[in-house]
């Protein structure tokens, strides 16, 4: 008996598959606890609508973030904080106060967890921070650190 998961069955396999099973575990257990349905024409146009939705909507998400990552080559984000002698700041720029200040003044927003800073910025001048902004898409955003 085919039958399409609608969660993860240990042994079976992942929500949105379709896998074969012996017609008397898919009746009296995958089927009536609502773990499965059966593999009917319906069904399945219903699964293969689902799968080109969300193929669809990878690609777009793919799309928006090279677009995003093209553009923060020519753009940069200006940050004026209290500094000390010889450039250091007093505390530092964290990647909440980048993804703050690229919000404010360029009006794109994302999470402060997409920014890859092995440490925080202490010091003036101009700083590259790596974006995670989609599986293999990093963009390079221009930080510069200026006195008040």
């Amino acid at each position: 008996m085919k039958v399409i998961l609608n969660q993860d069955v240990k042994g079976q396999g992942k929500k949105g598959q379709l896998v074969e099973v012996s017609d008397g575990y898919g009746r009296n257990y995958l089927l009536p606890r609502g773990l499965a349905q059966e593999a009917n024409a319906t069904n399945l146009n219903i699964l293969k609508g689902k799968q080109e939705s969300l193929e669809f909507r990878t690609e777009q998400d793919r799309q928006h973030a090279a677009q995003i990552a093209d553009k923060f080559k020519e753009i940069e984000v200006v940050i004026e904080t209290k500094a000390g002698e010889n450039g250091k700041l007093f505390g530092s720029i964290t990647s909440k106060d980048v993804a703050d200040e690229l919000t404010k003044q360029h009006h794109i927003k994302l999470d402060k967890k997409k920014f890859v800073m092995d440490e925080a910025i202490k010091t003036l001048g101009t700083h590259e921070v790596k974006v995670k902004l989609f599986t293999g898409i990093v963009g390079e955003l221009r930080v510069v650190v200026k006195a008040k």
